[in-house]
């Protein structure tokens, strides 16, 4: 097969002629299966193959990644039709996403590459000191795994890749699940990660996701300004995200509840290299439940934090997504002492924000509470989102105070 970078060899693809071409011109990423003019020789284009896409008038678009078994058929990788896909395009891209990064945060722990919106498409790179970790989500990603993983060391001088391939959407792409180290050698044990004055324990082999949520950090941020002298609930704690930083910002105590006992434990080590570890405790098994039998109890905090997994990742989803999220907030209103705070977040993409307060809030009435909403929160600056593509924005934090 020729080389896909070769602008003399380089497939053309079509969009047509309904297509809304101005989206693309406009910044739109993808291209969907219905919108290209896909024949046989367009059905057998390898995934991950690099082409050059014109509207229906023949007119360059830009340069794209093709997979034809994916319902985004097409994903735009530069505007340049005739651009070198490359360790050097990776280079400047990533150099860009890294300066970025550098003016906000001042250790490198952070989302470093945040997928269309960092202008990779479907590339995830979450950074740990020395340690990389890349979810190519997307088959032209891993097609030129090579060239990223050379850039990736180039650019950053890190000394650890891994290759996290547990994406929900390699699946979509028709990739594998099989992770890999890159570069160097993996960790013998998890990572100590400091963040808003917490210790995190990150499981960079074994964990969710990457190994952590780099993406709650400002909201973790906000619960912590709550938190001085505060009892604290912090239910879907996954590592203890807001319960240790409330912990690192004076509270008297907090309780981490979730359904992973592996999780609950980096939350313990965690707390234990913090020297909070006697104001701190867990308690493993479903969120519900556990909602459920503490009201039962008659307990009550002064700070309730639910951060739950996405119960709405599709439109498919929304309507019962939305009664979950609703379900929480019904649990958990109860469980805020009078002139407390309660936080509840989603990421789930499907629900927007409008749509997610308005459960929040109808879950909270349904509860008999009355309710001030004194904050909203969204992902860090580390996750930009992308303007033409909802999806990137999946984040939101809401934070109310329980009137007494």
């Amino acid at each position: 097969m020729a080389d896909a970078n070769d602008s003399a060899e380089r497939v053309t693809i079509r969009l047509k002629p309904k297509a809304n071409a101005r989206a693309i011109r406009h910044g739109a990423p993808w291209v969907f299966d219905n919108e290209l003019v896909t024949d046989r020789r367009t059905k057998n284009i390898g995934a991950g193959v690099i082409a050059r896409l014109e509207d229906a008038a023949r007119d360059p678009l830009g340069t794209v990644a093709v997979n034809t078994n994916s319902r985004i058929i097409a994903r735009m990788l530069d505007r340049d039709p005739e651009a070198t896909i490359d360790q050097d395009w990776f280079v400047a891209r990533l150099q860009a996403a890294l300066t970025h990064r550098e003016t906000q945060f001042d250790a490198p722990f952070y989302r470093l590459v945040h997928a269309e919106a960092d202008g990779l498409p479907g590339v995830i790179i979450d950074r740990f000191g020395d340690i990389a970790v890349v979810q190519p989500n997307a088959a032209w990603a891993e097609v030129l795994l090579e060239a990223l993983t050379g850039a990736l060391a180039q650019v950053t001088g890190v000394t650890t890749i891994l290759k996290n391939a547990a994406g929900r959407a390699r699946g979509l792409e028709g990739l594998n699940d099989q992770n890999a180290v890159l570069l160097g050698h993996a960790p013998d044990g998890p990572v100590a990660v400091p963040m808003n004055g917490a210790t995190y324990m990150a499981d960079l082999t074994g964990g969710q996701k990457t190994g952590l949520f780099f993406d709650q950090r400002p909201n973790h941020a906000f619960a912590a300004g709550l938190s001085k002298g505060a009892r604290v609930l912090d239910v879907f704690s996954h590592v203890g995200g807001f319960s240790l930083a409330a912990l690192a910002a004076g509270a008297s105590d907090a309780v981490a509840v979730d359904g992973s006992a592996p999780a609950l434990a980096l939350a313990e080590e965690g707390a234990r290299q913090m020297g909070a570890q006697d104001r701190f405790a867990t308690a493993q098994g479903d969120a519900f439940e556990m909602l459920t039998a503490l009201a039962e109890e008659n307990q009550q905090f002064d700070l309730v934090i639910c951060d739950p997994p996405a119960f709405a990742p599709s439109k498919k989803s929304l309507e019962p997504g939305l009664r979950a999220y609703e379900r929480i907030a019904r649990l958990a209103a109860p469980l805020v002492a009078p002139g407390g705070y309660l936080g509840l977040c989603s990421c789930s993409h499907a629900a927007t924000i409008d749509k997610f307060r308005t459960a929040s809030i109808r879950g909270i009435g349904r509860a008999g509470r009355n309710c001030q909403l004194i904050h909203t929160g969204f992902a860090g600056a580390d996750h930009p989102m992308h303007p033409q593509l909802a999806e990137s924005g999946y984040l939101k934090a809401l934070f109310f105070r329980m009137l007494p």
